[in-house]
């Protein structure tokens, strides 16, 4: 019998679903490798199921189909819940969200959201988007996803992630003793929930997050909720043969005062989070580099 199916209680009938056999039908979902959109169908049929699959289904799909990264999310967390909730998760694991003009990136037209075929979430490249007092914070961040523009030479780069326990992350810390006033306008298209500007926080190292993305260091910005989801965009610099693209032991330096983009005039400040010094993770010489790939089936 499958591990996932094991996890679920032996019921008769689940008192709070009203489904005769909840087993039977997270070994349906499984069958269909968690189809995801199999699975919003079905959340769609009734309150009964859908309230199941917030509670239950939306919790196998992400550690059925990103085990790693869900695990890493949770772990610390007793009851294996996550922050924003599991729909919010699975959403953000196979959904770009779009974009459209904000107060630091401006677009003519704005881009739809839709779903993803296959999606890349690096804790390496997540360090890349932290200020180096903000280095300890685990944040998974994606391969920006390209949008053509109709009249604009560069393509739009529209990424998201997600931070790991981040009512206690040290990026938080940095924004609420900063007194970040939330972004007018902008909401989390995976939670609904209130978001900063990370550049009206002055907490993008632009080196690092634009050389990550293959963007330029005024070419980007990002956001992130109250419940630790990261949504951003950037204008994409075509790449040619002569492009150096470095490596990520040079990007994941912490030596250099570059790396937080020309806002180290804010880290004596009263409202500033004190310095941290990075240590890589290095194995027989090599970076670790903790990534998950996710396809649509």
């Amino acid at each position: 019998m499958s591990e996932s199916a094991t996890r679920i209680p032996r019921l008769a009938e689940s008192a709070d679903s009203g489904i005769f056999n909840e087993r039977v039908l997270v070994l349906i979902f499984e069958s269909m490798k968690w189809d995801i959109h199999t699975l919003i169908q079905a959340a769609s049929v009734n309150r009964k199921l859908r309230a199941l699959a917030n509670r239950l289904l939306w919790r196998e799909l992400c550690l059925y189909r990103a085990p790693r990264m869900t695990s890493t999310l949770t772990e610390g967390s007793s009851n294996k819940r996550i922050i924003g909730g599991w729909p919010a998760l699975a959403k953000l694991l196979f959904f770009c969200s779009g974009c459209e003009s904000t107060r630091h990136f401006q677009v003519s037209h704005p881009s739809p959201g839709h779903f993803v075929k296959s999606t890349r979430f690096s804790k390496t490249s997540g360090r890349s988007f932290l200020t180096k007092r903000c280095r300890e914070d685990v944040l998974y961040v994606t391969d920006p996803c390209e949008h053509p523009t109709a009249d604009k030479q560069d393509d739009v780069g529209i990424y998201r992630g997600v931070f790991r326990a981040f009512m206690k992350s040290r990026t938080r810390e940095c924004l609420i003793r900063r007194q970040v006033e939330f972004e007018s306008g902008v909401r989390c298209p995976y939670c609904g929930a209130r978001v900063w500007s990370m550049m009206a926080a002055r907490l993008i190292p632009r080196r690092t997050a634009a050389r990550r993305l293959g963007s330029t260091d005024d070419a980007l910005e990002y956001f992130v909720c109250l419940n630790g989801h990261l949504h951003g965009m950037c204008w994409l610099v075509p790449l040619s043969s002569n492009d150096d693209v470095g490596d990520d032991s040079e990007e994941d330096s912490a030596g250099s005062s570059s790396d937080d983009g020309g806002d180290d005039a804010d880290d004596g400040s009263a409202g500033g989070c004190g310095d941290e010094h990075e240590s890589a993770d290095v194995r027989n010489g090599q970076e670790v580099v903790d990534e998950v790939q996710i396809e649509e089936f």
